[in-house]
């Protein structure tokens, strides 16, 4: 027995729970014993009193629990130190936690770690984390201390990034702060051989788009002595990639002028200054349009168009439209690696949309590969929904 509070399920309501899935719906609560307030640690039964999961409670949201153990446990120090040891041992066995070439890494990756609502980057000597639950920003002293145990002294600095991830109400009074170690921006970390300035503090996500680094390395496969256009290119991962392999020609493109000045930092880092390389600020589907025929590869990265299933229409309308005119403007026989990280626009619906895509431009198009997110960003097999990055490389002819 614990002191727990206790969530109970209406009637035939644990059939998720039971299946592993770690999400408790509001609507699938028929009663509450206790008290609990955000972020509290509670147990879930059902109705005939059999317990089903431990998790973090949140009122704020229509996921009401967020479970991270199916067990009974004690959710001490040593707990959140044995999940966080776990989520290492797996990044040693991918490769990545112990890398010269490659420093830049996904610790946790939430429910597919088995901790939904938290996010731990890595770069080189300093750890992001970024909580999407209340639960998890809770208990960010014990995340300091099982980071600190696991790192040792290869861990310089721990940095809170929750403040725009968390609820509003919860968080209006917060900020991002360095909470152990170092008070540091930015560091330069690696990912396979090429170097980036990483910074967490003003940068998007936890300071990069660590989900694309395999992506990035077969780009640069592709590019030796091809013209490649990089849209949606943010810091420039894909056009330093394709540079530092042999690219004759690399355009990278963004709306921001802010992500233009961060390429034009990691393109001097990496010696690759007086490259044939340009920036160009513009709207991607805008530029496509107007673009001669002469591009050996075109890169299609855009943010989520949907986040929410009711903008999930217009966000495959905006697929199609962007892959259409990639399709009409790129060079016969060229590729384009496009992505979406829209979470409800899953993979075959993404593949349908290149398909009507590809229709409506007119072309022979054939995919030689299906991209994902790599192993650092682990899918849940009992939790789909954390498959979120899903891509393919088409040729065009």
């Amino acid at each position: 027995m614990t002191d727990l509070p206790r969530i109970i399920l209406a009637n035939k309501k644990q059939g998720s729970l039971l299946r592993f899935h770690p999400w408790v719906f509001s609507g699938a609560i028929k009663k509450i014993e206790g008290d609990p307030k955000d972020g509290d640690i509670v147990e879930v039964y059902s109705v005939s009193s059999e317990y089903l999961a431990t998790g973090h409670f949140q009122a704020d949201g229509s996921i009401a629990v967020r479970a991270f153990s199916f067990k009974r446990i004690n959710p001490d120090g040593d707990f959140w130190k044995e999940k966080i040891r776990n989520a290492y041992e797996t990044r040693l066995t991918e490769g990545l936690a112990d890398n010269t070439a490659t420093n830049i890494y996904r610790l946790v990756h939430a429910e597919g770690d088995g901790l939904p609502g938290l996010i731990i980057d890595v770069y080189a000597d300093t750890a992001v984390i970024q909580c999407h639950s209340i639960g998890m920003y809770m208990i960010k002293d014990h995340l300091v201390e099982a980071l600190r145990a696991c790192y040792g002294d290869q861990l310089k600095t721990i940095y809170d990034k929750s403040s725009e991830t968390l609820p509003k109400n919860f968080a209006a009074n917060l900020t991002n702060q360095c909470i152990w170690g170092e008070d540091k921006g930015s560091v330069i970390g690696v990912e396979n051989g090429c170097k980036y300035n990483v910074d967490w503090f003003t940068g998007q996500k936890t300071g990069f788009f660590i989900d694309q680094r395999e992506n990035r390395k077969l780009l640069g496969e592709y590019s030796k002595g091809k013209k490649v256009l990089n849209t949606f290119c943010y810091s420039g991962g894909f056009s330093i990639a394709a540079l530092l392999n042999g690219a004759k020609e690399v355009h990278s493109l963004d709306s921001s002028a802010r992500a233009l000045d961060l390429v034009t930092q990691n393109l001097e880092l990496n010696g690759l200054q007086d490259a044939n390389h340009k920036n160009i600020k513009a709207d991607a589907v805008e530029y496509i349009r107007e673009i001669d025929v002469d591009y050996d590869v075109i890169v299609l990265d855009p943010p989520a168009f949907a986040k929410h299933m009711s903008a999930r229409h217009n966000a495959v309308q905006g697929y199609k439209r962007l892959n259409a005119q990639a399709i009409k403007s790129i060079k016969p026989g060229g590729l384009i690696f496009t992505f979406s990280c829209s979470q409800v626009v899953d993979k075959y619906m993404f593949n349908s949309t290149v398909m009507a895509a590809a229709i409506e431009a007119g072309r022979e198009v054939r995919i030689l590969h299906q991209l994902h997110q790599p192993a650092d960003h682990p899918v849940n097999i009992f939790h789909p929904e954390s498959e979120y990055l899903k891509g393919l490389v088409i040729q065009v002819n």
